[in-house]
């Protein structure tokens, strides 16, 4: 499915950007994502809110879903498309071992984010992702943080390729 055809209201970050953004901005980079920083004119709380400011379809919006492997003490992050949930028992069975609820002090810890602004990519440390298939449908997706004006619009070649995308996600 392509983008859909909308207009966005948004303008350029040019400005100061956190050395967190910067993270985002280089790891996508180097994995060749042709992306673009956005600051909207309105509110990106919800990815309802987030698809009406983009002008894109709610399954565009990245939702960034962080859980804790009660294992291995670890975080386990799963992209879904913004009209989906993850389902807890699915996502504990792709991951191997049972999942817990990660608590804000773990997810800044490892993954650099503050809960509820965690990204896709740019992580302080390497973490297990698990991606919903529904993304691959469009060519491009927007990831965005909660508490933010900000999106990150990007273009993903070949990612229908990749090997990590698993459905365990329920429409909302």
């Amino acid at each position: 499915m392509r983008e859909r055809s909308g207009q966005y209201r948004a303008r350029m970050v040019k400005s100061v950007m956190s050395k967190s953004l910067k993270r985002v901005e280089r790891a996508l980079a180097e994995a060749g994502v042709k992306t673009e920083i956005l600051e909207m004119a309105e509110g990106t709380r919800t990815a309802d809110d987030a698809a009406r400011a983009a002008g894109c379809h709610v399954d565009q919006i990245v939702k960034s879903i962080i859980f804790m492997g009660e294992t291995d003490g670890r975080v386990v992050l799963f992209l879904t498309a913004g009209g989906n949930r993850v389902d807890a028992a699915k996502a504990s069975a792709v991951a191997g071992e049972p999942l817990g609820k990660a608590d804000a002090g773990v997810i800044r810890e490892q993954t650099g984010f503050a809960i509820g602004g965690v990204a896709p990519v740019g992580h302080v440390s390497e973490i297990r992702a698990f991606m919903d298939p529904r993304l691959m449908e469009f060519d491009v997706v927007w990831a965005r943080r909660a508490m933010s004006l900000r999106l990150i619009r990007a273009r993903f070649p070949g990612l229908r390729q990749r090997k990590w995308l698993i459905s365990l996600s329920e429409r909302e």
